[in-house]
């Protein structure tokens, strides 16, 4: 292994699902940011965030969800309650569908 390997191989001082709250505290992200912030599949945050949404709702936040929306014909998923991206659009059957975005908001 060379040295600028041995950088990158850092030990965690969190864990991945305290790394994507502060993600989400910092600013709105879809799926697939922040799967690239922690640098894990989407299919994993997928999992991670199930049992996130348990989690913050002790801390005293909630997830919040805005919905996918279908870019040919602009259908807004609002009823969805599975986190993962929608593959087809109802309406039109696009597959050209924009995803949720996920956001971290203090409880009032």
């Amino acid at each position: 292994m060379g040295e600028a390997e041995k950088e990158e191989l850092e030990p965690r001082t969190k864990t991945l699902r305290q790394d994507i709250i502060e993600a989400l505290k910092v600013q709105s992200m879809s799926l697939r940011e922040i799967s690239k912030a922690v640098g894990i599949p989407e299919s994993e945050v997928l999992s991670h965030l199930g049992h996130i949404k348990k989690t913050i709702a002790k801390l005293g936040y909630v997830l919040e969800v805005s919905p996918a929306q279908c870019l040919s014909c602009g259908f807004i998923f609002k009823k969805r309650d599975r986190l993962k991206k929608p593959g087809k659009c109802p309406s039109c059957r696009s597959t050209f569908i924009e995803p949720q975005i996920f956001n971290l908001k203090k409880n009032k």
